[in-house]
């Protein structure tokens, strides 16, 4: 009993000798913790100052300010009645989109090379005039103040653009949603029978685009989907035809009907022959909700995160950017997206502009919603529908986050907070290295990081992720890759070649990603060359051995002189090789150039002989090099989408004039993306994983040696000198051990924000 005891007094003797333990491991913890200093702000001892460029404000997207200056000039005009409200109907003048108007390089570049004057700040105001029946777009400036406004829709089209042409704005998408509710009442029972939807709840539709198959059409096919998380794979075999071309909403017209399959001429016509019993029934079923995102585990850790042991290594101030060697002003624009001005790597100008242009999808079904579809992002807006950035899984936790604003279809200026994010990112893979214990035993390396800058737009289903990455060896890569939800048609038995069968009822649509960036790309100057360069085999004789030869690759080089000849067919093969070239030469003779390197899975290009294929005549081209003219400012238009047949903008007729690109000012319109064949691993959503594409400009000859070289990153090892921090700072890593600052997790983006007077 006595031992029993002292057992017992024993075993809570070591409890509390364990509990003691671990609370003073604790505090030693958290006193430690104390300790540790936190990382800075801001990047201690720079190899230089940072100097920002006040110049670049040029480049400066429009203030909340210059949008509601412009707003009330254009409200306040003489004899005009123009309204701001994104709920107008299609029949009043309406402003639907205020934009900054860029002024002409030529002006540009002598501000910012020769002081000359600050080119005038302009806008564009796009106008549907619905009661004329068109749309119009006025220059209008100086900004701050504006005093004067241009019709420059003939100056920059070459003719009217009609009101059928614009986009679907607000006002007619709430008009069209209360119409279809209207029509599909009499089919209250078929609705909730086949598809558990109650016709006077609100549900989801998907439009195909463009509206219509000719000019002058507005007549839009909307595919009926459960009103669920992922709704465009919850489509549920019922589509109808609307012809809204008229601005009185009252002579709309229901055209055509599709119920499992089977065509109708009018709503009654499906319900006179679905009672009757004459119709192949779909019965509803309930299934589970297999787009959905929540996650099928609970959330129960955090993936490596990286932070910056020394500070930031870039500066934001306004609109410019620096980082290291790197600077460059940067925007978004609302209809075209991520774009960026004046990039410079050692003071040099490597690129005037670089920035998103278009992305097109062409769809394969057998219904005709995705049968008539070819979505040109750039009228809906890819810039407009960059919403906000979530910390830690769009972006890494520690990135610099910005806001933007537009005016498109809001009426008034709209924030978008956290849009754009800027960080430094170790890409994971050595720029550079080598180890040699060859006669001389050394390493030497170079860790690969580099500047991103990103944003991520959500343009209906898909999400697209843009990336302008700036290296230290002197290339920058922009890249595109693709996320979100496929666009889906209700599964029928003659589907199968248009698609895979991803879900229940489910099929997912083939269909194509092409993507446009312009690269206006200035080396040294404006006077620069199109040269190709690849290789051939050819036999050489060997004068030590005669009559033996041996084959050998060869470098065969050509300069192209034409617009036409410079333009590099999708469907021909490519040189692999593509250079920028300067007429200056680098310390061994070689022609200072960068090189054009694209990555792309496309698939095969509009046939010609479509009409359609006009609006999208840039993706013939892998790539295009055309001479600089500043009206050709995009690939594409607002219009395009609209009016497919007859667009606003051709780009094959920047082409067709076959001008001279000999030493000239030239711009590279470079195609890329892939080709999706959906498969079941597409749902619940799209992978970024090998779904993408982009360019790559990389110096070639441009320096006479690697300018990362000159990193202060660089590692170097020697024997007996593995632990000195003079030739190899991560010898000392552990003795700069810090703890990252971090902001608190916010999100604001089911906000919608409007951005108030400055």
């Amino acid at each position: 009993m006595v031992s029993k005891t002292i057992s017992n007094v024993l075993k809570g003797l070591l409890v509390i000798v364990v509990v003691a333990s671990l609370i003073g491991n604790c505090v030693l913890i958290w006193l430690n913790t104390r300790r540790t200093p936190k990382c800075p702000a801001r990047q201690v001892n720079l190899g230089q100052p940072v100097v920002h460029d006040e110049r670049s404000a040029v480049f400066a997207d429009l203030s909340v300010e210059e949008f509601h200056q412009v707003s009330d000039y254009m409200t306040k005009i003489p004899g005009m009645s123009i309204s701001t409200d994104p709920l107008s109907p299609p029949s009043v003048d309406y402003l639907y989109m205020i934009d900054l108007s860029l002024p002409k390089k030529l002006d540009v570049l002598n501000h910012l090379d020769s002081n000359g004057p600050t080119p005038a700040r302009e806008a564009t105001a796009v106008v549907f005039h619905g009661m004329n029946n068109n749309i119009s777009e006025y220059l209008v400036g100086p900004l701050p103040n504006p005093t004067y406004h241009y019709d420059v829709t003939l100056e920059r089209y070459g003719r009217e653009i009609p009101l059928t042409a614009r986009p679907v704005n607000a006002g007619e998408h709430i008009l069209i949603i209360k119409f279809l509710q209207h029509v599909l009442k009499p089919i209250s029972t078929l609705l909730l029978d086949s598809f558990g939807i109650d016709a006077s709840a609100n549900s989801a539709y998907h439009p195909n685009m463009p509206s219509g198959v000719k000019s002058g059409d507005r007549q839009t096919w909307y595919s009926l989907c459960r009103n669920e998380e992922g709704f465009f794979i919850h489509p549920v075999g019922f589509e109808i035809l609307c012809n809204h071309q008229s601005t009185d909403n009252m002579s709309w017209l229901v055209i055509k009907v599709l119920y499992n399959g089977q065509y109708f001429d009018s709503i009654l016509d499906l319900k006179k022959q679905y009672e009757a019993g004459t119709v192949p029934k779909i019965i509803y079923t309930a299934v589970p909700n297999y787009a959905s995102l929540k996650p099928r585990n609970k959330p129960t850790g955090v993936g490596p995160q990286q932070f910056y042991t020394q500070g930031e290594r870039f500066s934001i101030k306004n609109n410019h950017i620096v980082y290291l060697d790197w600077s460059f002003a940067f925007g978004l624009s609302p209809l075209r997206g991520m774009r960026v001005f004046d990039v410079r790597f050692r003071g040099e100008r490597i690129i005037y502009e670089l920035s998103v242009q278009e992305a097109m999808s062409v769809y394969g079904s057998v219904t005709p919603n995705l049968m008539l579809t070819k979505y040109l992002d750039g009228s809906l807006g890819i810039g407009r529908c960059a919403y906000e950035l979530v910390r830690g899984v769009d972006c890494p936790y520690s990135a610099t986050f910005i806001d933007t604003f537009h005016l498109l279809d809001t009426g008034v200026p709209r924030r978008l907070r956290n849009s754009i994010c800027v960080f430094e990112h170790d890409m994971g893979r050595p720029l550079r290295r080598h180890f040699s214990e060859i006669v001389f035993n050394s390493y030497g390396g170079l860790a690969n990081s580099a500047l991103v800058f990103r944003t991520i737009t959500a343009i209906g289903n898909y999400d697209y992720m843009w990336d302008f990455i700036f290296y230290q060896s002197g290339s920058v890569e922009a890249k595109v890759h693709a996320t979100g939800y496929i666009a889906s048609s209700f599964a029928l038995k003659d589907n199968s070649p248009f698609g895979h069968q991803v879900a229940e009822n489910v099929t997912g649509n083939i269909h194509t990603h092409f993507i446009n960036f312009k690269v206006d790309i200035d080396v040294l100057g404006v006077e620069n060359v199109f040269q190709t360069k690849d290789m051939e085999f050819v036999n050489v004789s060997m004068p030590w051995m005669p009559e033996r030869y041996t084959m050998i690759p060869k470098v065969v080089e050509k300069q192209l002189q034409t617009e036409q000849e410079a333009a590099l067919r999708q469907d021909t093969k490519t040189p692999r090789y593509l250079h920028i070239s300067s007429n200056k030469t680098n310390r061994w003779g070689h022609q200072r150039s960068y090189r054009l390197q694209v990555f792309s899975y496309t698939g095969d290009h509009l046939p010609e002989s479509q009409a359609e294929e006009r609006a999208m005549s840039w993706a013939r081209y892998k790539v295009a090099i055309t001479k600089q003219k500043d009206s050709e400012q995009s690939c594409g238009s607002l219009y395009n989408q609209h009016d497919i047949w007859n667009p606003a903008v051709d780009f094959s007729k920047y082409i067709e004039d076959n001008e001279s690109i000999e030493n000239q000012d030239l711009v590279a319109w470079v195609t890329t993306g892939f080709l999706h064949i959906p498969h079941a691993e597409d749902i619940p959503n799209t992978v970024t994983v090998g779904n993408g594409g982009g360019v790559l400009l990389r110096p070639h000859n441009y320096f006479d040696e690697d300018p990362s070289i000159h990193s202060v990153d660089s590692v170097y090892l020697a024997p007996g000198s593995e632990d000195s921090c003079d030739s190899n700072k991560m010898a000392c890593l552990a003795q700069e051990t810090c703890s990252p600052v971090l902001e608190p997790f916010t999100y604001h983006g089911f906000k919608v924000e409007a951005g108030g007077k400055n």
